[in-house]
C-alpha cells in the first residue's frame, strides 16, 4: 500500500513544466534560470561528465565559468515520476551529435517552485 500518490495529474504537469523550463534554458544556455532551477542549498549536488559539483555555490559557479557551449540535444526515454505533491524524479537519454548520453534529476517542491536538489549526467560509451 502506498502512503502517497505517484503521478498524481496536476503535480506530474507541474514537474514536466519545470522540466521543460530546464531543457530550454540549457539548450540557450540561459544561466540565469539554470541558476533558478537549482535548489539553493549545500546539499545540492551534481554529478557532470567531468566534475562532481557539491553545493549550489559549486555548481552556479561552474556554470557562470563555462564557456557557452552547444547544448542543443535529443531527448528520448523521459520518465518523469512523481512521489505525493513535493518530490519528483526525472530521467532522460540524450543524443548530441554523435554522443549519447543520460541524465537525471531529483526534483523537490520549495517554497520558490519546483528545484532540482541532484543531478547525474554522463556520457555512454561508444558502441563497438
Amino acid at each position: 500500500m502506498s502512503y502517497f500518490v505517484i503521478n498524481a495529474p496536476e503535480v506530474l504537469q507541474e514537474v514536466q513544466g519545470a522540466f521543460r523550463c530546464y531543457e530550454k534554458a540549457l539548450a540557450e544556455n540561459d544561466v540565469e534560470v539554470l541558476d533558478e532551477l537549482f535548489w539553493n542549498c549545500e546539499h545540492t549536488l551534481r554529478y557532470g561528465e567531468e566534475e562532481n559539483l557539491y553545493g549550489y555555490a559549486a555548481i552556479a559557479e561552474f556554470r557562470a565559468s563555462r564557456s557557452a557551449p552547444i547544448l542543443n540535444r535529443q531527448l528520448v526515454n523521459t520518465i518523469i515520476t512523481t512521489f505525493g505533491k513535493d518530490f519528483a524524479t526525472a530521467n532522460s537519454e540524450f543524443h548530441r551529435g554523435h554522443r549519447h548520453g543520460r541524465q537525471s534529476q531529483t526534483w523537490l517542491r520549495t517554497p520558490e517552485g519546483w528545484r532540482v536538489v541532484a543531478a547525474h549526467v554522463s556520457i555512454m560509451p561508444k558502441a563497438t
